[in-house]
């Protein structure tokens, strides 16, 4: 995948998702911030994004909302849960639904990196399976 990575950061915190975004600033990658779930899968509808950083706890669409919506219309993105309010079951919850990982608040500069960094390289590599799956001749027994 030769792209640019397109990352999506989705939080109504304005400073949380500010500082999530200057992060990412050089690392080589498009990002681009959202207010509210609604926002997000809005934004996806436009241009999807390769890895989603997601709160839980926003104003209208949830976050377990958003992240079951994004893989199933948009089974490529990785998405990252990032929530203040941890908890065994909400980790469950979002790994069930297809979440990449699970990061609890608060969470600093190389945490957000190394975990993009780890969603895309896995976001890539499933692409590459899928594509040598696709071309490798059936086998027969």
């Amino acid at each position: 995948m030769s792209e640019i990575t397109k990352v999506l950061v989705v939080d109504d915190d304005e400073v949380v998702r500010r500082c999530h975004l200057r992060s990412l600033c050089g690392t080589e990658c498009v990002t681009q911030g959202a207010f509210s779930g609604t926002d997000a899968l809005q934004a996806m509808e436009r241009d999807p994004f390769d890895v989603v950083l997601l709160d839980l706890r926003m104003p209208g669409l949830d976050g377990m909302t958003v992240l079951k919506t994004i893989k199933e219309k948009w089974p490529d993105s990785e998405v990252i849960v990032i929530t203040g309010y941890p908890s065994i079951d909400s980790a469950k919850e979002a790994v069930r639904l297809g979440a990449y990982d699970y990061i609890p608040k608060p969470v600093g500069p190389d945490e957000i990196i190394d975990a993009t960094n780890s969603a895309v390289m896995h976001k890539r590599w499933s692409l590459r399976r899928e594509q040598a799956a696709e071309s490798s001749p059936a086998r027969r027994i």
